[in-house]
């Protein structure tokens, strides 16, 4: 069987984050040696949006694709070069017009993956139905690549396992991110699709979700308006990795990785 190897990194969150991608990459990259390595880089920026420099620096650390989510446009240089930026999609449930593009196929050393960025409506903002806007992207795809890794943003963790059942047999894999906490339930559906409810941040741990946590405790105390900035302590580094049948699309392991600073010794 010849197998496509993704590395998925979850939601990287402020400086501590991209200081964990820089020194944890490398040796993942060393062990695992993955075809094609994919993060989130919705919260990159100081915890909320991406410039083109950090995404430059992803791309210059062996990253070959960028997926986005609710916070996409919090820097507004975004709109000045997204959409000459083939590697990186943002949700493809934004209405007709919206810059950038919800879908992309990476290629590295004769490899190939789909990737797809859709966001969930339960407790976010009202985009298009991701299922349907789901048919809409196989539909037009499913004929041209095989494997397909969609990223599920999304708050409600029912949203996200229905999305996931949902797409059994029909994608390569579909992980879960948004809510920054690694769920227990990776695993390989009946059809054959990766799944995992979330994959967790790569940031902070020593924050509230990769943020000051002072700033968050205060705003649940006083109900206040509170600025929220990102947390530069020690991090923590999640991610998925999961194999997939380059004949069949089908996925045939899924494992998590979960290191924190200091703790990370190579075997």
């Amino acid at each position: 069987m010849n197998k496509v190897r993704v590395l998925f990194i979850g939601d990287i969150v402020g400086s501590s984050g991209r200081r964990a991608l820089k020194e944890v990459l490398p040796q993942l990259k060393s062990k695992h040696r993955p075809d094609i390595i994919v993060v989130n880089g919705e919260n990159a920026a100081g915890g909320k949006g991406l410039t083109g420099a950090i995404a430059a620096e992803f791309f210059e650390l062996g990253v070959h694709g960028i997926t986005m989510g609710n916070h996409t446009w919090d820097n507004k240089d975004i709109f000045d070069w997204i959409d000459n930026e083939p590697r990186i999609v943002r949700p493809a449930n934004y209405p007709a017009g919206t810059p950038g593009r919800g879908v992309a196929t990476i290629q590295n050393g004769g490899k190939e993956l789909t990737i797809v960025n859709v966001m969930g409506r339960s407790f976010l903002p009202p985009l298009d139905c991701p299922f349907r806007t789901m048919d809409d992207i196989l539909n037009k795809i499913k004929k041209k690549t095989k494997c397909i890794l969609v990223d599920a943003h999304a708050e409600a963790t029912s949203e996200k396992l229905a999305l996931g059942w949902y797409l059994d047999g029909r994608v390569s894999a579909v992980v879960g991110t948004h809510t920054h906490v690694q769920t227990n339930d990776a695993q390989l559906f009946p059809q054959g699709t990766a799944y995992v409810t979330d994959v967790g941040m790569t940031g902070s741990r020593e924050g509230i979700l990769g943020m000051e946590r002072q700033a968050v405790i205060r705003k649940f105390i006083t109900q206040l308006p509170v600025r929220f900035t990102a947390d530069e302590g020690k991090y923590q580094f999640h991610a998925a990795l999961i194999d997939m049948d380059e004949a069949s699309g089908l996925s045939t392991k899924v494992q998590l990785i979960r290191v924190y600073e200091d703790e990370f010794q190579m075997e």
